[in-house]
This record gives C-alpha cells, structure tokens and sequence, in this order.
C-alpha cells in the first residue's frame, strides 16, 4: 500500500499507484445504483488516508478555492 500523501516521503512509485488505482477502478466497473455506492464507500473506507474514510469517501459540498485544483476544476465541469 502506497504510503499517505502526509507522509514527509512517498515510498510509493507513481507505476504503482497507477496499478493500485486501476484495481480499485476495475473492482467498481460493472456495478451501478446502490451497489456501487456501496462498493465505493466500503473502499474508501480502506484504502483512503484522509478523513473522508470515515465517511465512505463522502467530500461533501465544497466550493471554489477549497479543493486541489484539478479536482475542483473536473468536479465544477460536471453538469448537475
């Protein structure tokens, strides 16, 4: 498991990351509705090392100026 981005050092290789990610991703493909929620907030559970985890991933509302940039700009292309 990738070390957390608090960490002073990431032990982690970016390759490894990546295949980290895109197991998590495939664990998700296929699923909809409820499941996937489910799936996704039990996951986050796991794996994530910020304190979303507690609540399944859930960042709740934010708004402009309060996210890392490139999550802030994809989540406000997002139609609503």
């Amino acid at each position: 498991k990738a070390t957390s981005w608090r960490e002073k050092e990431i032990t982690c290789t970016r390759e490894a990351a990546a295949e980290m990610l895109a197991g998590l991703r495939a664990e998700l493909q296929g699923e909809g509705g409820p499941t996937l929620r489910a799936k996704f907030e039990a996951l986050a559970r796991e794996h994530s090392d910020c304190k979303t985890a507690k609540k399944g991933g859930d960042l709740g509302p934010f708004e402009r100026g309060m996210m890392q940039r490139p999550l802030e700009e994809a989540a406000f292309a997002l139609e609503v």
